[in-house]
């Protein structure tokens, strides 16, 4: 995976890094306002609302709010949590429509069982998996989260969070914590091919599976399909590969179906494959 170089989750915490300085640059930069606009449409897109009925949905990292504004402008109505102060600040000062709360998403999601309708969330989960200080687990912070937030959301709803995992490890350890809070659904790549307009939205389901949206492509007539599905379904990894031997052909297509699980491209299996060639 292609991922900017300098990455702000490893200067420090959320609430330190996201300053004056850094709100105002959500106020002020029309480019950082486009793109986090752009982003929070397609995470409303993605969350199949019924059409011509507002909702109430949950904003998680709704920072200055332009995600919430966005929210609002398609009729509906939103609550945002963020940790940072500063970032919250700036967010009353816009006079956004929605209610906004200090929180830190890792130690759960404070409301009631079943308050919200669909949650979004833009470049705010990959957070979770940089230890700040000692008592930081990523794991545990992970599946806090996601637990209290199945617990929030309607059964049947969806959330759709945009992030920037650093890797596919990363990429994992988010989706199996979800998976393990009852989850189900999978990852949508956009423009998989774009080193600049790649993005991943992490559409999450509360109820049974359903249909996982296609990702959009380079082209603006075409689709691409290009998602990786998961299930709360515990497949046991390591009991199933202590019997598999190295480089065999049970082994290669065991690392294949992991490889796609996690959303990285992967040649199609054929009779070929794992075949030892002969020496030359």
């Amino acid at each position: 995976m292609a991922f900017r170089s300098k990455r702000p989750e490893h200067g420090g915490p959320p609430e330190l890094f996201y300053d004056k300085n850094e709100a105002r640059k959500y106020v002020r930069n029309s480019r950082m306002i486009d793109v986090q606009t752009k982003m929070a449409g397609r995470a409303l897109e993605l969350l199949c609302l019924p059409e011509g009925q507002p909702c109430y949905l949950l904003d998680i990292g709704c920072g200055s709010g332009l995600s919430g504004d966005y929210l609002s402008d398609e009729g509906h109505y939103w609550v945002g949590i963020d940790i940072s102060p500063a970032m919250l600040d700036a967010a009353l000062d816009r006079d956004t429509e929605g209610d906004l709360l200090l929180g830190d998403m890792g130690q759960g999601i404070p409301f009631k069982p079943g308050s919200f309708d669909g949650c979004i969330s833009i470049s705010a989960i990959q957070w979770l998996c940089n230890a700040n200080k000692k008592s930081d687990v990523p794991a545990k912070r992970l599946y806090c989260f996601f637990s209290s937030l199945y617990s929030v959301l309607v059964r049947g709803a969806r959330a759709v969070l945009q992030l920037y995992p650093e890797n596919s490890e990363q990429l994992e350890l988010i989706t199996t914590q979800a998976t393990k809070a009852g989850f189900t659904g999978g990852v949508v790549v956009d423009f998989p091919n774009s080193a600049k307009a790649k993005k991943f939205y992490l559409c999450l389901f509360s109820g049974p599976s359903t249909f996982l949206p296609k990702a959009l492509n380079e082209s603006n007539d075409e689709e691409e399909t290009r998602e990786s599905e998961f299930t709360s379904e515990r497949i046991p990894y390591r009991m199933a590969r202590r019997g598999l031997v190295r480089k065999s052909r049970q082994w290669v297509l065991e690392k294949k179906a992991r490889r796609r699980r996690q959303g990285r491209e992967v040649r199609p299996d054929t009779p070929y494959t794992g075949r030892r060639r002969k020496p030359r």
